[in-house]
């Protein structure tokens, strides 16, 4: 049985920009709320970066976006190929660019991410009522 992996930091930002000659990752706009003058609101783009470890074998990743009111999915990404990892102590990154979400309502979401179905790591955030600016 493969062990499931830790989560050592998941963070939700605007944009992932990844180097190419060395990898290193910057992340955009690091954010932990959402903020929307009406509802439903779509948001047209973000990502989330999750750094890992403790994992050995073969995996398929997959992050879920979930409304904590009503406890269901409303968003969904998922990384295209198996990932094979072989070296338990090496740390490993994901980034999922989420595009064309909708939230149907404020309250709290979280993000879970899922290693071959079990959850192993989770970041939750707000969506806001923003208020209409007043006229002056």
């Amino acid at each position: 049985m493969m062990p499931t992996p830790k989560t050592n930091a998941m963070l939700v930002c605007d944009y992932v920009i990844t180097e190419q000659e060395t990898n290193k990752k910057s992340l955009i706009g690091i954010f932990e709320n959402i903020g929307a003058m009406k509802f439903p609101f779509m948001h047209p783009s973000l990502s989330v970066y999750i750094k890992l470890t403790e994992a050995r074998g073969t995996y398929r990743f997959r992050l879920d976006l979930v409304n904590l009111q009503s406890n269901s999915v409303v968003g969904q990404g998922e990384i295209p190929n198996d990932i094979t990892i072989a070296n338990p102590l090496a740390s490993h990154e994901l980034v999922f660019n989420l595009r064309g979400l909708k939230f149907l309502e404020p309250g709290e979401y979280e993000f879970r991410i899922f290693a071959n179905d079990s959850i192993f790591g989770q970041k939750t955030f707000n969506v806001s009522q923003l208020a209409p600016k007043a006229a002056e």
